[in-house]
Formats: C-alpha cells, structure tokens, sequence
C-alpha cells in the first residue's frame, strides 16, 4: 500500500477562494493543459467520457457577458448599473474560467445520472488542481446554468448541461476556513432497507 500523506494533509485544508479575491496571473498554457488532463482523470464508467471542458478568456467572455446580461435584463428589467454590471462579468472573474460540461452519451447501460455524477467529478478535480498548484479556485453554477438561451451563449448544445464553471486565478490574502460539516452527525452503519419512522 502507498500512502501519500502529503496529499492527505492538503486535502483536509482545501478551500475555494472567493470570486472576487481571484486576480491575475492565471494558468499559462503548460499549467492549463496539466491541469485539465488531471481533471479528466475521474471514474468513469464504460469509458464514456461524458463531458467536454471550454475554455472561457479573452474577448468572447465580455460578449458573452452582455449576453446574459440582456438576458438577465429581460427578466428583471427593474435591475439597478451594479446588478447589470455583475451579470456582464459573470463569467469574467478571474484570468479563466473553465466550463465543465456534461455530454451524456445515449447508452442503455450506463445511467444519464451516473455520467453527470462523472462531469462532477472532473469539475472538482479541476479545483483540486489548480489549489495544489498554488492558484485559488471556486467552482460556481448559476441562473445561465438552468436557462437554454444562456447555456446556448455560454457554447452548450441543446442536449448539454453545465456541471459547472471553475474561475482559477491568483491570490494574495489569507483565506478563511469555512464551517465544515459534522461528518459523524452525516455517517450511520447499514442496519436494512429503509423503513419511514
């Protein structure tokens, strides 16, 4: 057996860095490569590979920004600059973003549900990544992610679902830890079948 106890150590501290701590630099393109073939590195049932990565920089972002943000506008057309402002850079808050997205491929075997769970898995190993090569991440869903038209600017097909958009960038602050759940109160041994009380 293998222990890595350096590794067990980084885990129980990792944290996501908020959105507005994430500044520049970012992942240059060797590190962004490395990164995204550890996070295609997840379980993965029947070797589907049910989920793709884009890549989200540059000026197409600020495009897609205003998109959504006319989007957003339709719905609330009572919203004030700054709200209008926020939803311009909603995917403009760090050097990248990085959308995971699951493809779920039409198989019989393989359960619609257990393929997004893998999208999952790669969005979180993508996290984990960038935090242990020294970057701040934070993976972040939002109204877009359940709307067709803004998973359609964002570059999702019809049938595509967003497992999330990882923001990765630099930070230069301190990050506070989070209340963590109390796993004892969240664990129980199998006793049976489930029986309502």
């Amino acid at each position: 057996m293998f222990e890595n106890k350096e590794a067990l150590e980084f885990l129980k501290i990792r944290k996501s860095v908020p959105l507005t701590q994430l500044t520049t630099p970012g992942p240059d393109e060797k590190q962004l490569a490395e990164l995204l073939e550890i996070a295609a590195r997840v379980p993965d049932h029947g070797r589907m590979e049910p989920w793709r990565f884009i890549l989200y920089r540059g000026s197409a972002v600020l495009e897609a920004g205003e998109a959504l943000a006319a989007i957003a506008l339709k719905k609330n057309s009572s919203m004030s600059d700054e709200e209008l402002q926020r939803e311009r850079n909603r995917i403009n808050r760090a050097p990248i973003a990085v959308g995971v997205v699951s493809n779920v491929v039409d198989v019989s075997n393989i359960p619609e549900w257990e393929q997004f769970l893998s999208a999952g898995a790669a969005a979180m190993n993508l996290v984990t990544a960038a935090t242990a090569m020294g970057f701040g991440a934070n993976w972040v869903t939002g109204w877009y992610s359940d709307s067709a038209e803004g998973r359609r600017i964002l570059g999702l097909a019809p049938h595509e679902k967003m497992a999330g958009i990882v923001h990765i960038g630099s930070y230069d602050r301190a990050i506070p830890d989070r209340p963590r759940p109390d796993v004892k109160a969240l664990t129980s041994e199998y006793t049976g079948p489930y029986q309502a009380s």
